[in-house]
């Protein structure tokens, strides 16, 4: 086999939102890292990046199964970038420094402080998640704007305009119109043939983003904080995912013994961790599934796009097996968990041979058989 194999595609994901809200808090949950909470209030301007390994029981079972050289989990890149406050898109606070970070982003993460602590004083100097998700989008949105109006104008004044660059002008426009009457490029309803124009940009408020609300325990425990009826109603009128979290707890509770961890977890009533909970949304949200591999080398989970066919499934893997599928033998997992080995599976005729055409589901374990 040549040395055309496809690096595995990793979701990135920004945190953003106001300085002290919890964002370094859960890049450090989600991340396994130890970065310093106050670092970017003491002026650091850099973005934290790491990597957050997506649970999957799947693979847990599978491993002891197989007891492979190798587990490999899907995998989630992480952005922290510096607290944003009003005016950042014009050069405040760390202005546009954040930006770059963020652009090639496929999802935002909005974590709002809805937490009390007389010790952390909120930037605005009091608890208002509705405002601050204004703050926050009016920011993305001037972000956006100036990189139109730009654009916009180069267009027009350029003395060579193809028929591109017009349907180009159009989707602009059409943009810059939704943007001043204050709503998001993702929630213009724009058509695939519009996003294909604006691909180039990196727009950030073209991104899809899931609402996360940093509650305390008393507030996780009570299931009540700040506004949070007119939040839950916001996030359902812009198809945005609203996920509740104490964080902080989250974070201590992750440290300790598994023994320790179970009794923590009951008292505050949480049946599924933040980095589950985050990620199975995060999934739901970009239309991502999961696909395994197994063998006595590795066992491994592989990130594709809903409704993907088995013969560009393969591709993931590599360019090779692509190029030379013959057939897939699917088995569903919950056939394997029922069973408890392939062979039984197979006796029970439960492993089918598919074709390219085969629409990957979930969870599907795929042995591909291909010809180089």
């Amino acid at each position: 086999m040549s040395s055309r194999k496809n690096p595995a595609f990793n979701m990135k994901i920004g945190l953003i939102g106001l300085p002290s809200v919890g964002k370094t808090t859960l890049f450090n949950l989600l991340t396994g890292l130890n970065i310093e909470v106050s670092g970017f209030s003491s002026g650091k301007v850099e973005a934290n990046l790491g990597i957050a390994k997506i649970p999957d029981e799947r693979i847990d079972f599978l491993s002891k199964i197989y007891n492979p050289k190798k587990t490999t989990y899907a995998t989630i890149e992480v952005i922290d970038v510096p607290g944003l406050v009003s005016g950042s898109s014009t050069g405040k606070g760390v202005g546009n420094q954040f930006l770059d970070n963020i652009r090639k982003a496929d999802l935002l993460i909005h974590i709002l402080r809805v937490f009390k602590n007389n010790d952390v004083i909120h930037v605005e100097g009091s608890i208002d998640p509705m405002r601050d998700i204004e703050t926050i989008n009016m920011e993305l949105l001037f972000a956006d704007l100036g990189i139109i109006d730009n654009r916009i104008e180069r267009i027009e004044n350029s003395k060579k305009v193809t028929k591109e660059n017009l349907q180009e002008l159009e989707v602009l426009k059409k943009c810059k119109e939704g943007l001043e009457s204050g709503l998001l490029i993702h929630n213009l309803n724009l058509n695939d043939e519009e996003k294909e124009h604006l691909k180039t940009f990196g727009f950030l408020s073209e991104k899809p983003m899931i609402l996360v609300a940093n509650l305390d325990e008393d507030q996780l425990i009570n299931g009540d904080y700040a506004a949070k009826d007119s939040v839950i109603e916001f996030s359902k009128s812009v198809n945005t995912p609203l996920i509740e979290l104490c964080i902080e707890s989250e974070l201590e509770i992750s440290k300790l013994e598994p023994e320790d961890r179970e009794m923590f977890i009951r008292d505050l009533g949480i049946t599924e961790s933040g980095v589950d909970k985050l990620s199975k949304t995060a999934y739901d949200h970009l239309g991502l599934i999961s696909f395994l591999t197994t063998g006595p080398d590795e066992v491994r989970a592989w990130t594709i796009n809903k409704n993907t066919i088995a013969k560009k499934a393969a591709g993931k893997i590599h360019t090779d097996i692509e190029k030379g599928f013959i057939r897939a033998e699917v088995c569903k997992f919950a056939y394997l968990k029922e069973y408890g080995s392939m062979t039984k599976v197979k006796e029970k005729g439960l492993a089918p041979l598919e074709g390219k055409e085969y629409i990957v589901e979930d969870g599907d374990i795929i042995n591909f058989r291909f010809n180089v």
